[in-house]
């Protein structure tokens, strides 16, 4: 059946997730949705400092947002402000270096925020998909902890201050790449048989859908989304996808095309008006299942992520100061 999916996956994405698929669903977009003054509002975006990270918090920036920008490497995270802050004008963009694989650091870090800044939308973008497995000072499998736990641990402590919000969001960016997995809580951290990291980072995307699911029916002053940008000409598809990056290079979305959905979701009043919990791409709802591919989950596997990412986040917490 996998190769079943994955045919099906790239055929759709050769026709929906290239520059093309988007200059098609670009034709029925309504320009003024994401043309608003966000003034006053506050939004944390996580992997800021480049890629599709960096293109949101720069366009929240032009529509006068107050932008957190969450980044692990602080040599480039602050050339990345200072790029930000030249190019719209907008002073009010602050740093936050935080590695999303450290659990611990989220912890300290959103009880920091917490007591310092109001937030309205978070957007989960940090991500990396390592080819090879290696483990984090804290022994957990790389991808997972940064894709899967680091997410679960930044929405989860930042949750009180996002139910006090007016207008709360939570954006989390996935990848179309979760349409081949089905959800797998047997082998959270990837330890048994070969590990393909490709296919790693594709299981902790369909983790996030069900996470962002499972959050959506727990909170229901939040409005949870999860999304898909395409395939886009990014420093981490060059970086962790060479092969696919040659093959496709010519047909790759830019940054600023692959963040659209993401500042659509993050800005506009449209967005809200849909259910939460949906998994989106070019601005529209789309299926989280290929037909016929037999990747739904029972519940009690989802509410068993849950459980566990819980006691994994707790086990981190119960060690940070405070």
């Amino acid at each position: 059946m996998s190769w079943y999916r994955n045919t099906v996956w790239f055929v759709k994405g050769l026709r929906e997730y290239t520059r093309g698929g988007y200059e098609s669903a670009s034709r029925h977009f309504n320009p003024a949705d994401v043309e608003v003054d966000v003034a006053g509002r506050s939004f944390l975006v996580t992997g800021a400092n480049s890629g599709i990270g960096k293109a949101t918090a720069k366009e929240i920036a032009r529509r006068g947002g107050t932008v957190h920008l969450v980044c692990r490497n602080k040599e480039r995270a602050e050339v990345a402000k200072e790029e930000i802050v030249t190019e719209t004008g907008n002073q009010n963009i602050f740093l936050h270096i935080v590695d999303i694989s450290n659990p611990k650091e989220i912890w300290k870090f959103a009880e920091k925020f917490q007591n310092e800044h109001k937030l309205n939308v978070l957007i989960n973008n940090a991500g990396c998909m390592v080819n090879n497995r290696e483990l984090t000072e804290d022994g957990l499998e790389k991808n997972f902890a940064t894709n899967t736990l680091g997410t679960y641990i930044m929405t989860t402590a930042l949750l009180p201050l996002l139910e006090k919000a007016a207008d709360a969001r939570v954006i989390t960016v996935s990848s179309g790449g979760m349409l081949v997995q089905k959800l797998n809580v047997s082998d959270l951290q990837s330890g048994n048989g070969p590990f393909d990291g490709t296919m790693v980072y594709a299981q902790n995307k369909r983790q996030q859908v069900v996470l962002t699911e499972q959050w959506a029916k727990a909170h229901r002053n939040i409005h949870f989304s999860v999304m898909h940008p395409g395939w886009a000409d990014t420093p981490a598809v060059r970086s962790s996808m060479p092969d696919f990056y040659e093959r496709m290079k010519n047909w790759l979305r830019t940054e600023v095309q692959g963040a659209d959905t993401v500042l659509w979701l993050a800005v506009s009043a449209e967005a809200t008006k849909l259910p939460s919990g949906l998994f989106f791409q070019d601005r529209q709802a789309v299926p989280t299942h290929l037909p016929l591919a037999y990747t739904h989950s029972p519940p009690e596997d989802e509410e068993k992520l849950m459980q566990m990412l819980e006691e994994f986040s707790q086990k981190f917490k119960s060690v940070s100061p405070g």
